[in-house]
């Protein structure tokens, strides 16, 4: 799997992000034929510079003057006539999406009537869409960032100056590790924030990964003590043997009778969940409630979402990757004075394998011969160890079969506590 990774020492901006990208080896000329075919009286060029001692590239944008308040749908079409691929379009009004949301929070008002101040200007609308065009020709699978400094101090905006970071900027970064900030200026821009939001799937450090490139993108500024550059880590991510990465969603619900939860958690193993639970939880206002947990591939996270809008009525779902370590396994039966009993075998490298017996199977077996489950369980247990007093992992224990079982390894996750 083919990896980039963001390391945000210095904070994120768009023009950051261009550098980097161009940097690491995305083609420029890529990026600025996109960018002409906006038609804006604008012009992008990239050059090499040095921050804090350190070479880096700075995309450079040329802009006249203009005082254009853009609304979302202006922005929209003018995205659509670009000469970019669908992928590279739905990307950056996805990123113009999210900020758009953050500003009809903060304003108040339906996103269809936000004026898109800062963002919306040229320069702003050139980072954005040749930041989605040159994320896209990057050609990673899988996008992670380190933890992100917003900078101090205060920014001049439309409406007045404010502390950083911004307010757009800090909505941006909610659910997102912030690191302590470095310099006494605007480290994270809302630009910055929402090109993270948007691609990012996990924050924290260096995954483990084989790095084929690096790219430095520069900052405008260029500061005492501290190097404004983003660094764009490029390669293919490590694989440990057993070990592979699922998507966990989550949602909070303090509304829905016990049957619509059970019966929603059926569904979602049904439909190829890995594992599907839930946990009590304490809610606001001291409303007691539950946590309806999935773990499920990547490309099954549409199909889980919608069994979860359709059934609960929950407003948002969260939704993270996390790192599974798997036993190796296959299955097996065994023979048992009760009759033919399946499981499956899990083993570590170099170890003996242990067997589990198959719930479903046991409990047929028990109703049918109506003994105790746990003496069909151990009779099961007694059989493997009886076959296989030195069994190792390519050993052969009683019989072996071809069902398949479920997958339902657990994970240990952090807990994202937002609604």
């Amino acid at each position: 799997m083919r990896l980039a990774y963001f390391d945000c020492f210095s904070g994120i901006s768009g023009d950051m992000t261009l550098g980097a990208l161009v940097d690491a080896g995305v083609d420029p000329e890529a990026l600025i034929s996109a960018i002409n075919g906006l038609e804006l009286p604008v012009k992008l060029s990239f050059e090499t510079v040095r921050r804090g001692g350190f070479r880096a590239t700075y995309a450079k944008v040329v802009a006249e003057p203009e005082h254009a308040h853009r609304h979302l749908h202006h922005i929209e079409a003018m995205i659509d006539k670009a000469a970019i691929t669908p992928k590279q379009a739905d990307l950056a009004k996805r990123i113009f999406l999210k900020i758009g949301e953050v500003e009809a929070a903060a304003h108040g008002i339906d996103i269809k009537k936000v004026h898109f101040h800062e963002v919306g200007a040229v320069d702003s609308i050139v980072d954005i869409v040749g930041a989605a065009v040159g994320l896209d020709l990057l050609g990673v699978d899988r996008f992670e960032s380190s933890p992100v400094p917003p900078g101090r101090g205060s920014v001049k905006a439309a409406h007045g100056r404010m502390p950083l970071p911004a307010p757009a900027t800090a909505s941006l970064l909610k659910g997102i590790p912030l690191a302590e900030s470095t310099g006494d200026f605007e480290q994270t821009t809302p630009t910055g924030a929402a090109i993270l939001a948007t691609v990012v799937e996990a924050f924290g450090p260096v995954p483990a990964m084989t790095i084929e490139s690096i790219g430095l993108g520069a900052g405008t500024k260029d500061p005492e003590g501290v190097a404004n550059i983003l660094r764009l880590f490029v390669g293919t991510a490590a694989r440990t043997p057993g070990a592979d990465r699922v998507t966990v969603l989550e949602t909070n619900l303090d509304d829905l009778p016990g049957e619509v939860v059970g019966y929603t958690t059926t569904l979602l193993m049904a439909a190829g969940a890995l594992d599907a639970y839930v946990t009590p939880i304490q809610m606001k206002k001291n409303r007691p409630g539950v946590m309806i947990s999935v773990l499920c591939d990547e490309s099954k996270v549409a199909t889980m979402e919608e069994i979860l809008f359709r059934e609960t009525t929950t407003l948002g779902i969260r939704r993270y990757q996390v790192s599974r370590h798997k036993l190796n396994r296959k299955p097996a039966e065994v023979a048992t004075p009760f009759g033919t009993i399946k499981g499956k075998l899990g083993w570590l490298d170099g170890r003996p394998p242990q067997f589990s017996p198959e719930y479903d199977d046991c409990a047929r077996v028990a109703t049918a011969q109506n003994v105790p489950l746990r003496d069909v369980y151990k009779a099961a247990h007694a059989a493997h160890a009886q076959a296989n007093p030195t069994s190792e992992p390519t050993s052969s224990p009683g019989v072996i079969g071809h069902s398949h079982t479920h997958d339902h390894g657990h994970d240990h996750h952090h807990h994202d506590h937002t609604h």
